[in-house]
């Protein structure tokens, strides 16, 4: 049975469709843009099959990237940066803390970005092959550029065939008619414009998930291993370009590999939100519109996205549970059990957002909760405790950690810090005033 095909929209409005099948550690598959077509896919027996394989031992995600398949075709903004947004959409929409990503050689610089900007969404990285196309591949891709306008059909043809061998030109005619025709001349120019200009360098030492390449030993990946702290090596008889035609050896290795992950990084996302008293920590970029009328609205949402993952990493280190409900907008909302922590973790992200340029207003109060599912199915946190924090974060100036009464009455005698009185303050909403303080370092 063929999986329902499902959409979900980024944050700056593109339409992407995806696919699930299976049960297990969620795996997304990242293939290569401006080819990617999840329906017709299915057509295609020896990719299909390897789908299929996989599912028995997890649950698989396919999705489109922008300008590609089932997701929205319109659009010239098709940088590394915009197929990480269109990445980060589907992994919110699946609803897990972590997922694993699987990539081939030519979609390696999204999941190595991914990797990079966002560690706490990664249990593991799998790529089939090396870091990037090979020589022979890049070097024919130039040099058919000039044919893809005027013949676009047959340059994709042979560019099939050299990638999984003129010896399986069956396999290598039907991915074509599968995947070519759904390319534009102009998006495949732009791509091989693009990918000429990738740091591989810079980004993977700064890769920490568990990492495993899998191909032969004379195909490079001994050398590119030693790049990405860790990495593993697979050995198989077949490289990414010829998997197709005997997938089983790279399944199994797959299938070993995680299972020795940590099945907690599967959890879940949200599974561990209270219910009933807790401390509840707001924080909020200050001054975000003047910040995106300066800095632009592109490079202010890649820096805010980047922080919002620093912090959410930095909440789970101090044992806390971030929410991630979808009308957040700039700010971050997280739960703790001990008004101890939670103030300290307001601290750290009061520096977390100075040192990234983003300063935050950070706000604490405890008090009742419920947890509740939102439409998308992911668990958020909801009452009048909520929309306190939320005020109270609002009266902060930048880098400030103020708080509430019933916060300070808690961790008075055990936060190691002091709590300047800045009086009763009137908050909108809530019908009486409330004092609030200021925290302070320890004289």
């Amino acid at each position: 049975m063929q999986p329902r095909i499902q959409y979900t929209n980024t944050n700056d409005g593109v339409r992407i469709a995806y696919w699930v099948m299976g049960q297990g550690t969620p795996i997304v598959i990242v293939r290569p843009e401006p080819a990617s077509h999840i329906v017709n896919e299915m057509n295609v027996p020896e990719l299909w099959g390897f789908y299929q394989r996989l599912a028995e031992h997890a649950t698989i995600v396919r999705y489109d990237p922008r300008g590609c398949g089932m997701s929205d075709r319109e659009g010239t903004d098709y940088s590394y940066d915009s197929l990480l947004v269109d990445l980060l959409a589907v992994i919110d929409a699946l609803g897990y803390e972590r997922v694993s990503l699987l990539s081939i050689p030519s979609s390696v610089p999204v999941t190595i970005l991914f990797a990079a900007r966002h560690p706490d969404r990664l249990s593991s990285l799998i790529i089939l092959g090396t870091l990037g196309d090979s020589p022979r591949v890049r070097a024919f891709s130039e040099a058919i550029q000039p044919l893809m306008g005027q013949y676009p059909e047959d340059s994709h043809q042979i560019f099939m065939h050299l990638v999984v061998g003129w010896e399986h030109s069956d396999l290598a005619s039907r991915l074509s008619q599968a995947l070519g025709r759904t390319v534009t001349p102009e998006r495949r120019a732009a791509a091989l414009e693009r990918d000429g200009h990738f740091d591989y360098e810079a980004l993977t030492p700064l890769v920490r998930a568990p990492t495993l390449l899998v191909g032969r030993p004379e195909s490079g990946v001994l050398s590119d291993a030693s790049k990405i702290p860790g990495a593993q090596i697979a050995s198989v008889p077949r490289d990414v370009s010829t998997s197709l035609i005997d997938f089983e050896p790279h399944v199994a290795v797959i299938v070993r590999f995680l299972q020795e992950t940590d099945e907690e990084t599967t959890k879940p996302r949200d599974s561990t939100l209270p219910t009933g008293t807790a401390i509840i920590l707001f924080a909020d970029i200050v001054d975000s519109t003047a910040l995106t009328e300066r800095l632009g609205d592109a490079a202010f949402r890649a820096k805010a996205r980047e922080l919002g993952a620093s912090l959410r990493a930095l909440i789970r280190d101090c044992a806390g549970t971030p929410v991630e409900g979808p009308t957040l907008g700039d700010g971050v909302l997280a739960v703790f059990t001990s008004a101890r922590e939670a103030i300290e973790t307001a601290r750290r992200c009061a520096e977390a957002g100075d040192d990234a340029g983003l300063p935050l207003h950070l706000g604490l109060h405890a008090g009742d909760i419920t947890r509740e599912k939102d439409p998308d199915g992911r668990d958020n946190v909801y009452g009048g405790a909520v929309n306190i924090a939320s005020r109270i974060s609002g009266l902060s100036a930048p880098g400030e950690v103020l708080v509430s009464e019933t916060v300070r009455s808690l961790a008075r005698t055990s936060a190691g810090v002091a709590f300047e009185d800045r009086g009763e303050q009137a908050l909108k909403g809530v019908g009486e005033p409330m004092r609030v303080w200021a925290v302070r370092d320890e004289a």
